[in-house]
């Protein structure tokens, strides 16, 4: 995955710095932005944005309304930084479609191993596709169709999704969905799962049914015909 480009979005310059020079050691080649019309802007204009690591609070345009605004047109990985701990401003990230939250401060060598494990999953080749209960899912394609539909799935809904129909018929924990879907460990509240799989039944309709709430545990898929 060398000379995939990175967005790094943060209006401290020795932040960016410390970032770039931790995915430059990996060979991605990082693309810089002080603010959020900046940000923006060069992501329309390199169009081969790979991800983006996106801090909350800057000047001209803050991180949500970044996100909002690339969300119009692009599903890219988004990784949200921020200072806070805020519950409300972690669920809101997640409502926006992005893909990981990580607080300030926080370990470089961790957040170079999150974006490697995202990057992995977005350009993993080969064509796999399954259709459980009138759900098809092109992994290569990263698409999701119910009949004839084409469903308009955020990077971690797509993940979540594929992870339940893998294992179809298992009742699974939150800890255990945090730990395969988000890949390590989340610090946050587990109750992101329950907003994820909202947003998921939601968007899949009458087949938002196959995912089945197991009460004090988690969840289970079981396909329908």
């Amino acid at each position: 995955m060398d000379g995939l480009k990175i967005l790094v979005v943060d209006d401290e310059s020795r932040m960016r710095k410390l970032v770039k020079d931790f995915l430059g050691k990996q060979g991605y080649e990082v693309i810089e932005a002080e603010n959020g019309e900046e940000a923006v802007d060069k992501f329309f204009e390199q169009n081969d944005i790979a991800l983006i690591i996106l801090d909350v609070m800057m000047p001209k345009m803050d991180g949500w309304q970044v996100c909002k605004e690339i969300r119009r047109y692009s599903k890219v990985p988004i990784i949200m930084l921020t200072a806070k701990s805020d519950e409300k401003d972690e669920l809101l990230g997640f409502e926006l479609g992005i893909d990981e939250y990580i607080s300030k401060p926080f370990s470089p060598k961790i957040l170079v191993a999150r974006v490697e494990a995202i990057l992995r999953r977005t350009n993993n080749l080969g064509e796999e596709k399954l259709n459980i209960g009138g759900i098809i899912i092109n992994k290569t394609a990263r698409e999701v169709m119910v009949g004839e539909q084409v469903i308009d799935l955020s990077y971690k809904e797509f993940e979540l999704l594929s992870y339940f129909v893998t294992n179809q018929g298992v009742a699974l924990s939150r800890e255990k969905i945090l730990n395969n879907v988000w890949n390590y460990d989340y610090f946050g509240d587990a109750r992101t799962i329950d907003t994820h799989v909202k947003k998921l039944r939601n968007k899949l309709g009458e087949k938002g049914d196959c995912i089945k709430t197991i009460w004090g545990m988690g969840y289970k898929f079981e396909a329908t015909k």
